[in-house]
């Protein structure tokens, strides 16, 4: 009953929206209008109502594809070229894109090599003696994704892949893995100088030192503090509300999954039962390393650039293509060395690692059409407007900013672009205040407050949104369902949300970080001790409750 309500109250917000976009602009002026925001508001509310990622995701591009189609007169034929030539083949051949999924494909098989070697049975071994207890095993997995934080597609499914053993072990659901991995890989990653995210930050900013005015973002980046501040304690206290503690109270019961377990392919046996602890840390180890020197390569570090340039001017999908494809072939030269693997059970992992990310694969295509599509129809043209039009509240300007950066980026999937788009419109609005860095060397706090909520919210929505690619790398990572990852990091990445608006609010009055951060991660613990003292105590199967429906 309560499903059937909620497709009713999604179709007549459907309605409603889209009379708002008819009151605004006739579709045939859909370009930069409200209908750009429609695809992803399909995909992302049929995702979370039926729970079926690609139709959901597959129906937003349709939509997508139509609304350019009547915008720019072209018909059905208009259609299928948005939706497969501009959209779906574009995207396959991406060189960026096809670098992601290269990364992906390639570490799909180095995760069967190390379980075919036993080195994932002999690391889950030896976690078991030193890891006692279920927070000892969350915090092994947030530690280890603080570590890693050069880039959150290569921090999340490694993380994942190392850390999944010893989770199941202890009883901790995947839904909770692949918030944990998610909470440590966006969120972490922008606060991390040295990261494929700074690089992209020090470039959107001219006139300034990019590195330096991303450093002097790190203590304003509220959403990002207060995200890891939030894992450490729910890790420590055990303590969990909304639908993650169904998800984890069912998982203290031995269901790791709670619904369709079966999404992903699981994790094939050892063929080697004399694998070691090094068999799995020696790969991880040449892995980030390779990938660390393939995104210095394309920076120009062996062209004469300084590590700091290298970094900044780096093309991270092109060096973690590069860097993992390295690492494999060591990886297969160490396993043959070792004898724990043949050569033929080396080939072997290649089609399996590849089974395995097909899910990934799949998601990230769809994606990735809905963005492009999301692009055409100038969705952040949209967004700017009504950010400048606000612009004259600069008190609030910081809390603006991090709520619309929030929804750009929770709707079109892409944290980069949204501040992107975002940040020139904070440096334009501030344009007299930057015309005096030159002499002075100085940024004003002003401007880096409003500059970190763009960050910011462009991080949280990316946290949170269905389409974006982290998020879907953390479901990956975790081998959880996707739609099952989002539901349930949704309330925590909201509750965090909701203290940041605070946040950004006192820090419109008062340009101090050590009273802004230190109200609102006061603010933060306050809130979730009073969420744990009202909690109701309710861990009911999904399974269960949707077999009673039928």
């Amino acid at each position: 009953m309560k499903k059937y309500f909620s497709k009713i109250g999604f179709l007549l917000f459907i309605l409603v929206y889209v009379i708002c976009c008819f009151v605004q602009a006739p579709v045939t002026k859909a370009v930069g209008s409200m209908w750009s925001l429609l695809p992803p508001i399909v995909a992302i509310g049929l995702a979370l109502i039926t729970k079926e990622v690609y139709s959901s995701l597959f129906a937003g591009i349709l939509a997508g594809g139509v609304i350019c189609a009547i915008s720019a007169g072209s018909g059905f034929s208009g259609m299928f070229n948005t939706v497969v030539k501009d959209g779906l083949v574009a995207n396959i051949a991406d060189e960026s894109n096809v670098g992601i999924l290269v990364f992906l494909v390639v570490l799909g098989i180095i995760v069967v090599l190390m379980n075919k070697a036993g080195g994932s049975r002999a690391y889950g071994d030896w976690a078991a003696k030193h890891i006692k207890t279920r927070a000892g095993a969350s915090l092994s997995t947030f530690m280890l994704g603080v570590l890693i934080f050069v880039d959150d597609y290569f921090n999340c499914l490694t993380v994942g892949s190392v850390m999944r053993p010893i989770t199941d072990k202890h009883n901790i659901s995947r839904a909770k893995l692949a918030y944990i991995i998610d909470a440590t890989a966006a969120p972490v990653c922008i606060i991390a100088p040295i990261s494929s995210w700074a690089a992209a930050v020090s470039g959107t900013v001219d006139g300034v030192n990019g590195i330096q005015l991303f450093i002097r973002t790190i203590p304003y980046n509220l959403y990002a503090l207060l995200t890891l501040a939030m894992v450490i304690f729910i890790a420590l206290s055990d303590f969990d509300y909304g639908p993650m503690k169904t998800h984890e109270d069912n998982a203290k019961k031995g269901d790791l999954f709670t619904t369709r377990s079966t999404v992903y392919p699981q994790d094939a046996k050892p063929e080697h039962t004399k694998g070691k602890v090094v068999d799995l840390i020696f790969p991880v180890i040449v892995l980030i390393v390779m990938c660390v020197l393939g995104m210095l390569y394309t920076g120009g570090l062996f062209s004469g650039e300084s590590f700091i340039d290298s970094f900044a001017n780096c093309d991270a999908c092109y060096g973690l293509a590069l860097g993992s494809i390295g690492a494999l072939i060591v990886i297969i030269v160490y396993f043959l060395i070792r004898r724990v693997l043949t050569f033929a059970q080396c080939m072997d992992a290649v089609p399996a690692g590849f089974k395995q990310m097909v899910p990934a694969i799949l998601i990230l295509t769809f994606a990735w059409t809905l963005k492009t599509i999301t692009a055409q129809l100038e969705a952040g043209a949209f967004v700017s407007d009504l950010v400048q039009s606000a612009s004259a509240v600069k008190i609030l300007l910081p809390a603006i900013l991090f709520v619309v950066a929030l929804a750009l980026s929770f709707a079109t999937g892409t944290s980069w672009g949204t501040f992107g788009i975002l940040i020139p419109i904070v440096t334009e609005v501030f344009k007299d205040d930057l015309a005096s860095v030159s002499s002075s060397g100085s940024i004003p706090a002003s401007v880096i407050i409003c500059i970190s909520a763009c960050l910011a919210g462009a991080v949280c929505g990316d946290h949170c949104s269905p389409i974006s690619d982290t998020t879907i790398m953390a479901s990956t990572g975790a081998q959880c369902d996707h739609v099952n990852h989002v539901s349930t990091q949704l309330p925590y990445a909201m509750t965090v949300a909701g203290v940041c608006v605070a946040g950004y609010i006192l820090a419109g009055f008062v340009e101090n970080v050590f009273v802004v951060l230190g109200c609102s991660m006061a603010a933060m613990i306050a809130v979730l001790l009073v969420i744990k003292k009202l909690k109701r105590p309710v861990a009911v199967s999904l399974q269960e409750g949707e077999e009673k429906k039928e």
